[in-house]
């Protein structure tokens, strides 16, 4: 198999036996825990076995990082389906423009389905909006281009009614190498894996539906006979406390995300670049001064509106991750932040500067002790160091502290004593935004972290980290 792979990047063993598992059982699942590189491995099928054009299925929030790892990983180029390449993705993918398509669960009908016949009359007569079957869908004839599917977070189609269980279905149906990747392919109960079989076309293994849930579908079922059957056909799992000698201590992943204010944050980054420039023309040393101070409070507004703008993107993350039945550890730094995503998840505990010492210690305690409370929402500030969270090996940032020490810092919540597993952190970087200049300076600036070192997470003002800042500001 080694022979066969081409990737930019080497993978650890355990990877490469999940890659040479997809090309032998070419459907299947890749159920690995969060954070052991389920994305790389369908990536190394693919690419292995030349399954180009390749369709991959995904939330909402992972469109951007799965282009960006096409690209890191290979030499194929992605397409995130948006409205501007509605009608010319198939033009693009057959001139070799792009090899793959990227496209959220909630836009399968907008772009591969043409039509869904008798749906109207039904829904008259039913009273709602009616139901409908797969034989009902006219989808777009262009989806034979597609010579392998990936579907992420697979779990997201485990209802056999749902809309999008039936879209993704029609649109695999035939495809010689389908891969669902998610680490919880089971979320309640067996029946769970009835649409997924389905969709790689292996339901009939199992006997079809019927014999399915008859063999595995109650309380008495036998669990053990179908978890061989899985591992032997179709099904390949690792947990990281298996492959731990694979892995690091810490792995970093950059999410890139889309803004849902892309209008006002435009404007304040056109305002701001100006402003930059009038004060790099300046030679008044007191003006200068005071120019600085000012362009301070506009870097902090563009970074407000990036971080705002984050907010859906952010909750889908979060709702992706938990459906693994996994914990993690979310930071930011404004309270509208941390006020929305109360909102999404009422069950979260918080820790940030307006909670109380004893507030705090009873959601770090939850958190620690409670399997339901799976995720804690904390202030860079006030939750950055002291704390031990070590009940999750997962950490995302929302917001982004200025400096690696105050990024480490966060991270070691979890990568302390008492973890037993590889920690991996999420970095939610707004696209085409001030996090990616933030976040490059941020790593470039790692080995002299102490001596910008800023406890207050306002913008350090040591001359030359503004002016770097600054001029890479206006470059971007």
């Amino acid at each position: 198999m080694d022979g066969k792979l081409k990737l930019k990047v080497e993978p650890y063993p355990y990877q490469k036996e999940g890659i040479a598992f997809g090309l032998e059982k070419k459907r299947v699942i890749i159920g690995d825990e969060p954070g052991l590189g389920k994305t790389l491995q369908s990536i190394g099928v693919v690419d292995a076995a030349g399954a180009y054009p390749c369709l991959v299925i995904c939330p909402s929030s992972l469109k951007i990082n799965w282009q960006r790892e096409f690209a890191k990983f290979t030499d194929k180029e992605a397409l995130v389906l948006d409205n501007q390449t509605r009608t010319t993705w198939p033009y693009l993918l057959r001139m070799g423009m792009f090899q793959v398509a990227v496209v959220n669960y909630e836009s399968l009908r907008k772009y591969f389905v043409w039509d869904i016949k008798g749906r109207t009359e039904r829904a008259g007569r039913a009273g709602n909006n009616g139901t409908f079957r797969l034989k009902d869908v006219v989808f777009c004839p262009d989806i034979r281009l597609f010579k392998s599917v990936i579907i992420d977070e697979s779990h997201r189609v485990k209802d056999p009614g749902a809309q999008q269980t039936i879209f993704t279905k029609g649109i695999a149906t035939g495809k010689e190498y389908i891969m669902l990747l998610s680490g919880t392919p089971v979320v309640n109960r067996p029946e769970d894996l009835v649409a997924q079989l389905s969709i790689m076309g292996r339901l009939q293994e199992f006997g079809g539906r019927g014999k399915f849930l008859a063999d595995y579908g109650d309380k008495d079922g036998d669990l053990e006979g179908l978890s061989r059957e899985l591992y032997d056909k179709c099904l390949i799992r690792r947990e990281k406390k298996a492959v731990l000698t694979d892995l690091p201590d810490k792995t970093r992943v950059d999410l890139y995300v889309d803004i849902s204010n892309t209008e006002e944050y435009r404007l304040a980054a056109e305002d701001l670049a100006e402003y930059l420039r009038q004060y790099k023309e300046c030679t008044d040393w007191e003006i200068r001064r005071k120019m600085r101070m000012e362009a301070l409070v506009k870097f902090m507004t563009l970074r407000q509106l990036a971080t705002l703008g984050k907010i859906a993107q952010a909750a889908d993350f979060i709702r992706t991750f938990l459906a693994n039945g996994r914990k993690l550890i979310v930071f930011c730094s404004l309270h509208e932040v941390v006020d929305a995503l109360l909102k999404v998840f009422p069950g979260a505990v918080t820790v940030t500067g307006r909670d109380s010492a004893t507030d705090k210690q009873a959601a770090v305690d939850a958190f620690q002790e409670d399997p339901d409370t799976r995720l804690i929402i904390c202030s860079i500030k006030a939750a950055g160091v002291g704390l031990t969270l070590t009940a999750s090996s997962s950490v995302a940032f929302i917001e982004l502290p200025w400096t690696f020490a105050d990024c480490c810092q966060c991270e070691d919540r979890a990568h302390r004593i008492g973890q037993k597993d590889n920690v991996t952190c999420y970095y939610l970087l707004g696209r085409g935004t001030i996090d990616g200049t933030i976040y490059k300076l941020i790593n470039e600036k790692k080995n002299i972290a102490a001596r910008i070192m800023n406890s207050d997470d306002e913008i350090p003002t040591d001359s030359m980290y503004f002016d770097e800042l600054a001029e890479a500001f206006l470059q971007n």
